[in-house]
C-alpha cells in the first residue's frame, strides 16, 4: 500500500483526501476527507488578485491539513490548484504560503490537466457497469472553472471554460458589493447568456453530443442532488451514484433562482459558504443538461481529489520500483 495526502484548491473550497492506494487492485481507500470553503477566489475575475483575507482563510485551512497529513503519516503530498490561482497576478504570495506550510509547492495545473484529474477519480468505480453506457461526460462544476472531458476507458477530448458558481455569481448577481437576494430576471438572463456562450466554447473541443452518460461532480452537483433526495442532513454516502433527473435539476435551480438567502440557508444540506453562490452553479448544471439532452445526471462524490491521489500514488509506486 502507499499513503498519500492530495490536497484540491478550488475557488471556492479547498479539500484534502488521506488515502492508502493498492498498486494491485488499483483500489483507494479514503483515510481522512475533509472541506473548508475558503473563497481564495474572492473578487479575482474583477481584480486579478488574490485578497488578503482569502489568502488567509487558505493558509488556515492549510495549517490544519497539515497536522492531518502528520498524523496519518503520508508518504508523499501533492497540492493542485486550479482556476482561481491560475488567474491571479500575485500567484507567487499563494505559492511561498503554501510552501511554507505543507512543504510542497503547489502545482498550478492547466484546465486540461484538471479534466484529466476529474475523469480518472469519476470514472475509476464505473468500470464494468453495464448500466451506464461509454462514452461519459464528465462535468465538473467549480467556483471559477467548468470542466468538460468526455471519454470511456480514457480521456477523448477535455475542455475547460470559465465559467463556475463563483464567478458568475459575481460578475452577474452582485449590485452594490452584495449579492442580489433574490437576483432580477434579467440579471439571470445575462449570466444564462453567458454559461451558453461557455458551452459553445466547450462544443469546440468536446463532442457534448456524443455522450451517453452525464457525470455531475462537486459541490454544486452534490448539493443540487442532496436537494433532490430531500436528506435531512449532507450524506455523502447516499449522494455518491444517486441519479437525479432533469425536471428535478430544472426544478431546484428555479427555486435557487428565485429565494431569499435565508431561505435558501435553511435547507438542511445546505453548506453556508454554498449559499450564495448555489443558484449560479445549479443554473450551469441545468444548462449543460439541456444543451447535452441528458434525461438524468450521476452525481459522483469522487472527483479531482481522488484522480490526483491516484495518480501520486500510481508515480509513487514508480519510483519505488526504479529504486
Amino acid at each position: 500500500m502507499t499513503r498519500v495526502a492530495a490536497v484540491d484548491c478550488g475557488t471556492n473550497s479547498i479539500r484534502l483526501l488521506v488515502a492508502d492506494h493498492h498498486p494491485a487492485t488499483g483500489e483507494l481507500v479514503e483515510l481522512d476527507r475533509r472541506m473548508t470553503v475558503v473563497r481564495l477566489g474572492q473578487d479575482v475575475d474583477r481584480t486579478g488578485r488574490l485578497a488578503p483575507e482569502a489568502l488567509e482563510r487558505t493558509f488556515a485551512a492549510c495549517r490544519e491539513y497539515a497536522a492531518v497529513i502528520e498524523e496519518h503519516g503520508a508518504e508523499r503530498v501533492r497540492f493542485v490548484a486550479t482556476s482561481a490561482s491560475r488567474d491571479a497576478e500575485n500567484r507567487e504570495d499563494f505559492v511561498r504560503g503554501v510552501l511554507d506550510i505543507l512543504g510542497v509547492e503547489p502545482e498550478v495545473i492547466t484546465g486540461d490537466q484538471e479534466a484529466e484529474f476529474s475523469f480518472t477519480g469519476a470514472t475509476k468505480e464505473l468500470a464494468g457497469r453495464d448500466d451506464l453506457v461509454k462514452p461519459y461526460l464528465v462535468v465538473d462544476i467549480g467556483g471559477g472553472s467548468t470542466e468538460f472531458v468526455v471519454g470511456g476507458d480514457g480521456v477523448r477530448a477535455a475542455r475547460s471554460v470559465d465559467v463556475g458558481c463563483v464567478r458568475m455569481t459575481e460578475r452577474h448577481l452582485v449590485a452594490d458589493g452584495r449579492v442580489t437576494d433574490p437576483p432580477a430576471p434579467q440579471q439571470v438572463a445575462a449570466m444564462r447568456a453567458d454559461i451558453e456562450a461557455a458551452l459553445d466554447l466547450a462544443a469546440e473541443a468536446v463532442p457534448l453530443a456524443e455522450a451517453r452518460t452525464l457525470v455531475g461532480l462537486a459541490g454544486s452537483v452534490t448539493t443540487v442532488a442532496a436537494i433532490a433526495l430531500g436528506l435531512p442532513e449532507y450524506d455523502s454516502a447516499a449522494i455518491h451514484h444517486s441519479r437525479i433527473p432533469y425536471e428535478r435539476v430544472r426544478e431546484i435551480s428555479e427555486r435557487m433562482l428565485a429565494s431569499t438567502h435565508a431561505e435558501r440557508a435553511a435547507i438542511p444540506v445546505m453548506h453556508p459558504g454554498r449559499v450564495d453562490v448555489i443558484g449560479a452553479g445549479a443554473l450551469v448544471l441545468l444548462a449543460i443538461m439541456e444543451r447535452t439532452g441528458a434525461a438524468e445526471v450521476v452525481v459522483s462524490e469522487h472527483d479531482i481529489l481522488d484522480g490526483i491521489a491516484i495518480r501520486t500514488a500510481e508515480e509513487a509506486e514508480a519510483d519505488k520500483l526504479r529504486s
